[in-house]
Parts: C-alpha cells; sequence; structure tokens
C-alpha cells in the first residue's frame, strides 16, 4: 500500500508490559505487511506521571524485540507550542472556550440533573459561550465545543467492524487544556498524527473509545482521519486489562522470541522458532496472506465513513 504510514505510541509511565508488545507488534506487522513506514512516538504530554528514564528503557525493549523506528522519534513534551496552535485555531473559529467547572462541580450538576455518565462524566455545558460563559469565575481548562445539532460519529474498524458513538451524549464538549495547564493526550495525539503524516494506526482495543473525539478534532481542523484497527487486550488474572495502572509486570525480555511469540499468538499468528528477526519476517508474510486478529480484514476498503 503505497504511502502507508504506521506508528506505536507508548506513553513512558513504565516499562512495556506483554500487553504493550502486542500493540507494538500487530502496528509494526500491518506496517510491514502493508510495505510501508513505523514510527515510534513517545507520549508523555501527561508529564507528572512519566516516569524518568521509561522512554529510554522502552525504546530498548522493542529493539530488543528487532521493533526499531524507521524515521526519528517524536517526543509529545517537546511540542507544547504546536498544541497551542492548534488550539487557537479552534478558537478563532468559535470551537474552543474557557472552562471553570472543577470535577466536583461537573459531578454535583449531573447529580442535579439525573444525566447517565456512561463510565465518564459528560460535561453538561455550563460554561459554554450561549451559557454564560465562566461569568467572573477564573479558566481552569479549555474545551472543545461540539456543534449543535451534531450526529453520532460513525466510522469501520478493520477489526470490530461498524461503531458509532454520540459524542455529545456520551462525553460532552471535552478538554483540550487541562487545569494544569498540559495538553489533552486527544488534542496531542489528533495534531501529531497528522504532522507525522500517519495513515493507519493500530492500537489497543481500550482506545477505541477515544477514536470519535478525534475525528471530530480531525474535521474541525481539516487534518486528514487515518483509518483504525484496535487490537484485542491482554487481561490480567481478575479479567481487567492488562496496564501500567493495575501493576502489570515488565516484560520480561530474557528470552525476546518467547515475548514475541506470546504477543503473536495473541493476534491470531502461529508460533515461530529461530531469530527474532526470522519470527518478525515469518509473521510478516502471514499477516499480509489474511492472518491475525479474528476475523480480521487488511484491504483498504475499510476506510473509516
Amino acid at each position: 500500500m503505497p504511502g502507508y504510514v504506521g506508528r506505536f505510541a507508548p506513553s513512558p509511565t513504565g516499562p512495556l508490559h506483554a500487553g504493550s508488545l502486542v500493540a507494538a507488534l500487530a502496528s509494526w506487522l500491518d506496517a510491514r505487511a502493508h510495505g510501508g513506514t513505523w514510527l515510534v512516538r513517545i507520549e508523555d504530554v501527561d508529564t507528572p506521571r512519566c516516569v524518568p528514564g521509561a522512554d529510554t528503557l522502552i525504546l530498548q525493549q522493542l529493539a530488543t524485540c528487532g521493533l526499531v523506528s524507521d524515521g526519528p522519534v517524536l517526543w509529545q513534551s517537546q511540542r507544547s507550542d504546536v498544541y497551542r496552535q492548534a488550539r487557537d485555531r479552534l478558537l478563532a473559529r468559535h470551537l474552543s472556550y474557557p472552562c471553570a467547572c472543577s470535577r466536583k462541580d461537573i459531578a454535583a450538576a449531573l447529580a442535579n440533573t439525573h444525566k447517565p455518565r456512561h463510565g465518564e462524566l459528560v460535561y453538561p455545558g455550563t460554561c459554554r459561550p450561549e451559557r454564560g460563559g465562566l461569568r467572573g469565575r477564573p479558566a481552569r481548562a479549555w474545551r472543545f465545543l461540539i456543534e449543535a445539532g451534531q450526529a453520532p460519529v460513525q466510522w469501520t474498524d478493520r477489526r470490530l467492524g461498524a461503531q458509532q458513538q454520540d459524542v455529545a451524549a456520551e462525553v460532552g464538549d471535552f478538554v483540550l487544556q487541562r487545569a494544569d495547564g498540559l495538553w489533552a493526550y486527544q488534542l496531542a495525539v489528533v495534531v501529531d498524527d497528522a504532522a507525522q503524516g500517519i495513515t493507519h494506526v493500530v492500537r489497543g482495543a481500550d482506545l477505541a473509545d477515544n477514536t470519535p473525539r478525534q475525528m471530530l478534532l480531525q474535521a474541525a481542523l481539516g487534518l486528514p482521519t487515518p483509518v483504525y484497527l484496535h487490537t484485542p487486550l491482554v487481561l490480567a488474572a481478575d479479567g481487567q486489562k492488562l496496564s501500567k495502572q493495575t501493576g502489570a509486570a515488565a516484560l520480561d525480555l530474557s528470552d525476546p522470541l518467547a515475548a514475541l511469540n506470546q504477543a503473536a499468538q495473541m493476534l491470531g499468528l502461529p508460533p515461530a522458532e529461530g531469530t527474532p528477526l526470522a519470527a518478525l519476517a515469518a509473521w510478516t508474510a502471514a499477516w499480509a496472506s489474511g492472518m491475525g486478529p479474528a476475523h480480521l480484514k487488511l484491504g483498504p476498503s475499510n476506510a473509516p465513513t
């Protein structure tokens, strides 16, 4: 596929774990199977949660597995000015506004209106311009304004199939810049995907519900929308997603091939022998032939709608 550019974008809140390697391997294989480019981006925009030296360790872990970026690694912590420019572009189009609400304020407003939360606090629009804005209160954050009449966002995931989310009802006007001044993931990832020319995003299924917010931002900023594929999650013994926040163990790379085989098994790929590089070559051929996550279709017909 000419022009294919994929990426793996870990957050340096700790070393890679088994679930991280599944996403990294899937994104690398998809890029290789399409004859494309694979890039690495360090998503360290949430600096208080980042562990010193974790970015270097992550790059070393990837290299040990034979997964090396085809271009310069990008660090989000160095791109604040670019994110500010994007926010200001939205502000100029009246698609961003300052918000004075704390989480406690939002929770209280939702309790009064008895609106369902859909797993997270749905912003009730307290500081929207048409409702009086800040009303003399200091701004805490900046939000993206979802335009009136915004239809549910629809797209097609290459593994999950047809997807839909009513962002206004399920999320509300979401944060672009946080109360602590840091840039929100949604804005940073959209700006950086466009800057790096990303055409295909392969990432864990836990991020699938972020896609509609990112698509709204892409449209508002006049940026292209990549094709999305969300991979299966590695679950802990209690059935919860394996993650650094829940104490997932660091990836054991004393035997890189064993770690890669475990990740490949999660992706529906056969076991491989020999060196990690030989295994990657075999899995690339298998991925290109249509193997991979259950019911995965690799064809271009699954572009977002």
